[in-house]
């Protein structure tokens, strides 16, 4: 599956999740019915994807975890809060650049509208020759 079917594949997944639970909730709990509705769908997912950091060849920490990686190439970021802000997207990017991966979804489920919740994030410094 290429790189936008898969996204919207996960949004389509995200936005059965928040139809059925609705906003407000914990995002554990957004976590955990997010990745069973995309086992349901056939996906391989991984929850608390762990990352290791490394400065200067020195692993530095292996405390991070990612949400979710979906089919080991989108990196899923959950929130479950009033409003997102730029933290929010640099986190997401910085699992990005440190995991090699080329997008990531940022899905705040604390919305009316699934759709006010779903942003997309880019690596720049994605490297497809690259593996980790």
């Amino acid at each position: 599956m290429d790189i936008n079917s898969l996204t919207f594949d996960i949004i389509g997944a995200a936005i059965e999740v928040h139809s059925a639970l609705g906003p407000g909730l914990l995002e554990s709990l957004y976590q955990k019915a997010l990745y069973l509705e995309l086992k349901e769908r056939g996906h391989i997912v991984v929850a608390e994807y762990p990352v290791e950091v490394f400065y200067k060849g020195q692993k530095i920490s292996e405390n991070l975890r990612v949400d979710l990686l979906v089919d080991n190439e989108i990196v899923v970021e959950l929130k479950s809060v009033e409003e997102l802000n730029s933290i929010h997207f640099k986190q997401t990017a910085s699992y990005l650049r440190i995991l090699n991966k080329q997008v990531g979804l940022l899905i705040n489920f604390n919305v009316i509208s699934l759709k006010d919740g779903v942003n997309r994030v880019i690596n720049p410094y994605y490297n497809k020759n690259h593996c980790l």
